[in-house]
């Protein structure tokens, strides 16, 4: 089906839902606008058109899509990147809204290419990291207009080697509305929630403080902006050079991908609450199509929204309609009401978002990491330092490499002891007793190579060692009955100790059962190697057959 689910059959619960959602909208959507530098009316069409295009076209039916946190962190350093290097501003902006164009074409090819389902297939040590580090990335940017300056350049490190300047020229007033703000959001009772979202309250205040009790006080606040329709902005590549342009499709792709990582864990989120289940390729087309819409009309690039979601979901949503209803409502509120934005001071936005990027933090597995695991700790921070400090990509590559590097070398550990090698019953060994009986026979003239469970590419040495380790025996017996997988390289090792067996003079028997380990053997064409009656699915029979045509017994029996 083309859209998303849309239903008739609960208009009241799914209109609430819309309009709650909205309401908690319209301050983040504000504050991430103005957080950015691309100005409020950039965040509040982004909130919009991605909000309605997602809604339509996505996989989720309750998703709220909007500007988030970690996607205005990733657009933020877009534009600082592209306005450090190009003189002419719009300039600038025009590549960086060709770069959310970018990362939602990324995220349909994504979905097209059903990769939805192996987007969140990453260490949660990495993901903890890359988001907490994205969240002090924005607590970090707004400390300039919490402290009432303007934000200096040099992104992150910009502002940090600027910081005994920022403290020592603060505005005291503008700073303590800022924290008046943060105290409203942090403090706010759980039973005022029920009727006003903090974030709203914290805009109303601090604005009606500004208007009256700070009304002589020269205060800084949003540029205005005309109560129109958002112009479109066709994709230009004028003056764009190849080193320009490599950078914007790379741009584009973080973006896209941290969209998707953002979009995907809300689904899940979503299916917690309402017990149902999300379609991860449609989803991420539907954000690619709202992410491609909003580059095109000038806004934010957005993901699914965490709390929009679940205050949708709480407040009765239950279809895509709630989306589209909230996408509605706000844009009524910005055709209507957008003179009375400029009246917002920027030191309130600056303590709302400044609140989301601590709420970002992953502050519970923070504290508990070290308790966990050194090496998950070691990760965790160590993808935060990157991501703060260095690049946001190279965090996500290291971490997600050692971690995986961490796994492979616990997993290959917990694997080779399925690799053993037995000649009588002494050994460890659980055999029924015709086979012990057998084994016993063959009086360590009969070497069992036994496999069990996956056989990863890690094992491969495990494989080697084992085998280098044969000394005395005139037989050997290769058991893969309780492979569940047998993977490139422990085949080539496997095939290497067959050969390496049958070059010695030794006679090789194999155990292998029907499906994917024999497919991959005999496309190893490693069966042709051997006679058809040392190969078999039935051990006790192989076993039988190699014990019967050892030399040894043959002359005793004789």
């Amino acid at each position: 089906m083309l859209l998303n689910y849309i239903s008739t059959r609960n208009i009241r619960g799914d209109a609430f839902g819309g309009l709650t959602a909205a309401v908690v909208a319209l301050p983040m959507a504000l504050a991430f606008g103005v957080a950015s530098g691309a100005g409020a009316a950039a965040g509040l069409w982004g909130a919009v058109i991605i909000g309605l295009v997602a809604a339509l076209f996505g996989g989720t039916s309750t998703l709220i899509s909007e500007p988030t946190g970690p996607m205005t962190v990733v657009f933020t350093a877009v534009i600082l990147n592209f306005t450090s290097q190009i003189p002419d501003r719009g300039t600038a902006l025009a590549l960086a809204f060709m770069v959310v164009m970018l990362a939602g074409l990324f995220q349909i090819l994504f979905g097209l290419c059903r990769l939805g389902r192996y987007i969140t297939m990453m260490p949660y040590t990495v993901i903890s990291g890359f988001m907490s580090g994205i969240g002090v990335i924005l607590v970090i940017l707004q400390l300039a207009p919490f402290l009432g300056q303007t934000s200096p350049t040099g992104g992150v490190i910009g502002t940090l080697s600027s910081l005994p300047q920022l403290i020592s020229g603060a505005q005291p007033l503008e700073f303590l509305l800022a924290l008046i703000t943060l105290l409203i959001l942090w403090f706010t009772p759980e039973s005022w929630k029920r009727f006003c979202p903090p974030q709203l309250l914290a805009l109303i205040v601090g604005t009606v403080l500004s208007l009256t009790v700070f009304a002589d006080v020269g205060l800084s606040r949003i540029p205005e902006f005309s109560a129109e329709f958002p112009s479109f902005q066709p994709p230009t590549f004028s003056g764009v050079t190849p080193d320009l342009l490599r950078l914007m499709v790379v741009n584009g792709a973080v973006l896209g991908m941290l969209g998707c990582i953002d979009a995907l864990l809300t689904s899940v989120v979503a299916d917690s609450l309402t017990r149902t289940e999300h379609n991860s390729n449609k989803e991420l087309i539907g954000q690619g199509l709202g992410n491609l819409v909003s580059g095109l009309f000038g806004g934010l690039p957005g993901a699914g929204a965490t709390m929009g979601t679940v205050v949708n979901i709480q407040a009765g949503g239950r279809s895509a309609l709630s989306g589209i209803v909230r996408a509605l409502i706000l844009m009524l509120v910005i055709l209507l009401a957008a003179p009375l934005a400029s009246l917002i001071p920027l030191a309130v936005l600056a303590g709302i978002a400044l609140k989301v990027g601590f709420d970002i933090i992953d502050w519970s597995f923070l504290m508990r990491a070290h308790h966990l695991s050194m090496k998950a700790a070691c990760i965790t921070y160590g993808v935060i330092g990157l991501t703060v400090l260095v690049d946001l990509i190279w965090a996500v590559f290291i971490g997600v490499f050692v971690a995986n590097v961490l796994t492979i070398e616990r997993m290959t550990a917990l694997q080779s002891k399925g690799v053993k090698t037995i000649s009588t019953t002494d050994d460890d060994v659980t055999l029924p007793l015709e086979e012990q009986s057998l084994l016993d026979q063959a009086s360590g003239r009969l070497l069992l190579f036994q496999l069990t469970g996956p056989m990863i590419f890690g094992v491969a040495k495990t494989i080697n060692r084992e085998h280098n380790a044969i000394e005395d025996c005139e037989a050997v017996l290769f058991d893969l009955s309780e492979v569940s997988h047998l993977g490139v390289t422990a085949s080539l090792a496997l095939e290497n100790a067959i050969k390496e067996a049958i070059e010695v003079g030794r006679s090789v028997y194999l155990v292998v059962l029907p499906g994917a380990t024999r497919r991959r053997l005999e496309k190893l064409k490693l069966l042709d190697l051997l006679p058809e009656n040392h190969v078999s699915a039935n051990r006790h029979e192989v076993l039988l057959n190699a014990v019967n045509q050892l030399p040894t017994l043959q002359k005793l029996s004789s």
